[in-house]
């Protein structure tokens, strides 16, 4: 396979995942304001961030890996920044209250599961080393993740009657990303040092 076709295959794939998170922002964004739940919010905001970064690594295709990696260091710092929002809200909603509603927490996350599932085959497909390519898979794998939670939650919601557990599932899932965002940001260090060591 020629270097074009595979970085066509790989802008295609991108292309595929940024519409499919973009569509999720909306309707997980729709479905947490309707549903009153910190943690679909919080992976709308995911999904948000996930959409820019996947848009990033879609213009990086084919370009230098110095650009590469500045763009997957841009990446890991709004899935940081997008962390530290998702625990402002939750610290919000736990002291001014919240009335998450479970079915439809429930509803949305194997929605959104099923669309992250099918992200991360998509993105397995491309056999690649490249550092934003990796950084896509992480997010896709983030956000299936939290999307199990959120179907917890929900449950939990729908059998207590409380809100602690959609707080708990929007806390966690900031976490998560935190986790991601640092996994990131090292891997590009990584590969930096990397090209660095071969000149």
């Amino acid at each position: 396979m020629s270097v074009r076709t595979a970085q066509d295959g790989q802008r295609r794939i991108l292309l595929w995942v940024l519409v499919l998170n973009a569509a999720l922002f909306v309707g997980l964004g729709v479905a947490g304001w309707l549903a009153d739940s910190s943690a679909l919010l919080a992976n709308a905001a995911d999904n948000a961030s996930d959409s820019a970064v996947y848009l990033i690594s879609f213009l990086a295709v084919g370009r230098a890996p110095a650009w590469k990696i500045g763009a997957a260091r841009l990446s890991g710092v709004l899935l940081l920044l997008f962390a530290a929002g998702v625990l402002a809200d939750v610290i919000r909603r736990w002291l001014t209250g919240a009335e998450p509603l479970g079915p439809a927490m429930m509803a949305m996350a194997l929605v959104a599961a099923a669309v992250n599932l099918w992200c991360l085959l998509l993105l397995r497909k491309v056999k690649t080393d490249d550092v934003n390519m990796r950084a896509a898979e992480t997010f896709s794998l983030n956000d299936a993740i939290a999307n199990g939670g959120i179907l917890v939650a929900g449950a939990l919601v729908l059998w207590l009657g409380q809100a602690w557990p959609d707080l708990i599932v929007g806390a966690l899932v900031a976490v998560v990303a935190i986790k991601g965002g640092l996994e990131i940001l090292r891997d590009a260090a990584r590969t930096d040092s990397d090209k660095m060591s071969v000149r």
